[in-house]
């Protein structure tokens, strides 16, 4: 039985793409964009989670203050109060990704697509030649974490710590590395 299966241009889109079938990113909610301070106030007090990042960004008003300047869009706020409320609302405004599960992080990953080592140039996942299996468990998987975290994994920064510090911690360096130079690949976690 097949499981889950990225697909890209490049190794990067691909595991990119089958992560992105398994977890939520990092994003921002479509509903937040509001650019004036007050707008961006309303909001924000229409909700919990509003409310909350107003408390963490530090806003620290009377509830007479706040109503004074919710009733007027022309109220006249101190730049630092406007600088809290738009911290405030770009911390609403963005969902923190869900952290890579177990099974990836400890999954068997069957690779398809050209795959190169030293002279050894072939395409993987055909009749002729089996996918490339990586057993994932052996890797090192932080900076890729911290990156999706961050909403910072690009196809070319999970291709490249894919290759460092999962395939190479699975099965060595190679003939002369790993590189990847085809322009379609399919990655199935196992």
């Amino acid at each position: 039985m097949a499981g889950p299966t990225g697909r890209g241009d490049s190794l990067g889109a691909a595991l990119n793409d089958l992560l992105r079938s398994q977890v939520t990113p990092r994003h921002r909610l479509s509903s937040y964009t509001a650019k004036h301070w007050h707008a961006q106030l309303s909001q924000l007090t229409a909700t919990h989670r509003g409310y909350q990042a107003l408390e963490e960004a530090g806003l620290d008003v009377t509830v007479k203050t706040l109503l004074n300047w919710l009733s007027d869009p022309e109220y006249n706020i101190r730049r630092s109060y406007i600088d809290i409320i738009h911290t405030a609302y770009e911390k609403a405004a963005v969902v923190p990704a869900d952290p890579i599960p177990d099974h990836v992080r400890r999954g068997q990953f069957e690779i398809s697509g050209v795959v190169k080592t030293g002279d050894d140039e072939r395409e993987r996942g055909t009749r002729r030649a089996a996918p490339l299996r990586i057993d994932a468990s052996r890797g090192d998987w932080d900076e890729i974490e911290e990156l999706w975290a961050a909403g910072e994994l690009t196809d070319d920064e999970f291709e490249d710590h894919f290759v460092d510090d999962v395939i190479v911690a699975d099965i060595g360096e190679g003939t002369d590395g790993w590189a990847f130079p085809g322009g379609s690949y399919s990655v199935e976690l196992r």
